[in-house]
């Protein structure tokens, strides 16, 4: 068993009242009372500062074991001038494996969106950091390296036991992480940056993230004293990979560069591209995501905006135009029946004033005068699906209110008598409302 937890278990044990243990105690639960009075204002400082709730959360769980640890440790070297701190020194490497936990958690949190397999990562990494810790404490875990070491082989020329291979692991994954939440952190600051085009923005971020995690690799295979040339003959066979098996996952990964390049399009734009319309809400790396009007999205491969057509609606301007098909009888006057139109599409408060709604004179159809009401509207990323239902339903109101019909479709119907006279009869059928 570990010296410090055998000592600690026997000052336990063999006499609780001891100065020692009390006094130990004491500093333990001085020390987390300190360090929780330190949170509570640090947390009231940050909600007055209007800081993101999930930078509050994180910052706060780190907060208190590092500074429990802090108040322990100082207390610690005070109280081992005369009696011997193995429980506190046990306390603290329980404060250090909570910090390093909550600490990994917010790193992940911050870089990662949350989903399912984000929590299963953190609860993976929380055990095994408990399980390290546990084997640390009662002793187990030098036997466990020993042997994990001993366990070697060869790649190549250079002799690779076991242990290197997950301590090559393990530095991979912590420098990756780190390299990705710095990353993060220039984007995030980047993306404040409103003098710089958004697709540029976007383009400098992948190409960090790329650059950060490909120079992370290195630093973790050397840190661990891995050949790096052993990497060439991976990039060759990558290479070959691309240039047969991988064809489409390159080609998209080339076109979304292209497309943030070229400024074809950016974030929010509406487009069509063949059946679908919506606005872009993300351009990634190997596809973009379109949201259609009815909140679904479609994953979109970057190739497809290449080799295809697409319309952008608001590559120029940001407003995007609406058109509402009416049709009147025609008993109606046209004139003050466009006017109409006009006036109360003008009422919605969405409906740009300039340019201001247009009605239209389309054609003369088989049941009534067709017309055409267009509206533009500024704001198309909040959606523009009402808008066509608000102002049919103003336009039914006045129409009824004005003796203005809307026509049933009828159809003329001549019946020949073949008895007697040549003459034709003439019976108009509304199929609407079921009259012959």
């Amino acid at each position: 068993m570990n010296n410090t937890l055998y000592a600690a278990w026997q000052e336990l044990v063999t006499d609780f009242s001891s100065s020692a243990v009390l006094w130990q105690i004491g500093i333990i639960i001085a020390s987390l009372v300190i360090a929780w009075s330190i949170n509570s204002y640090q947390r009231g400082r940050l909600n007055a500062s209007n800081a993101p709730q999930a930078a509050i959360d994180g910052i706060t769980r780190i907060l208190f074991p590092i500074s429990s640890l802090v108040m322990i440790s100082i207390g610690g070297l005070v109280l081992s001038r005369w009696y011997s701190v193995s429980l506190l020194e046990l306390a603290s490497r329980l404060l250090i494996a909570m910090a390093v936990i909550r600490l990994a958690v917010y790193v992940l949190r911050y870089i990662f969106s949350p989903s399912g397999w984000l929590r299963t990562t953190e609860n993976i990494f929380s055990t095994t950091v408990w399980l390290i810790l546990v084997l640390h404490v009662t002793g187990v875990l030098p036997d466990i390296l020993e042997t994990l070491d001993s366990v070697r082989f060869t790649i190549g020329k250079s002799p690779v036991s076991l242990l290197l291979v997950i301590q090559g692991l393990l530095t991979v994954l912590v420098t990756v992480f780190i390299a990705l939440w710095l990353s993060r952190l220039l984007e995030n600051r980047l993306m404040q940056a409103t003098h710089i085009n958004l697709n540029m923005r976007v383009v400098i971020n992948k190409v960090i993230r790329i650059a950060f995690v490909f120079i992370a690799v290195l630093i973790a295979l050397s840190a661990v004293g891995l050949d790096i040339t052993l990497l060439s003959v991976f990039g060759g066979a990558l290479g070959v990979g691309l240039g047969f098996g991988l064809q489409k996952i390159a080609s998209n990964y080339v076109s979304g560069f292209i497309i943030l390049l070229d400024e074809s399009m950016s974030l929010g734009d509406f487009v069509t591209i063949g059946s679908y319309y919506g606005s872009v809400q993300e351009l990634r790396s190997r596809y973009m995501v379109l949201r259609q009007l009815d909140g679904t999205d479609v994953i979109i491969p970057n190739e497809t905006l290449i080799t295809s057509a697409v319309i952008n609606h608001t590559a120029t301007r940001r407003r995007v135009k609406i058109a509402l098909p009416i049709q009147v009888g025609y008993e109606t006057d046209l004139r003050a029946a466009l006017a109409l139109m006009v006036e109360v599409a003008g009422r919605h408060p969405r409906v740009m004033k300039d340019p201001g709604p247009d009605a239209k004179l389309v054609g003369f159809g088989e049941s009534g005068i067709d017309l055409n009401l267009t509206v533009w509207v500024p704001d198309p990323e909040n959606g523009a699906g009402d808008i066509p239902s608000t102002v049919y339903l103003a336009l039914w109101d006045e129409f009824q209110r004005r003796g203005i019909s809307i026509p049933y479709p009828q159809r003329e119907i001549r019946i020949l008598d073949s008895g007697v006279s040549l003459e034709p009869k003439q019976v108009t059928t509304g199929i609407a409302a079921g009259k012959q």
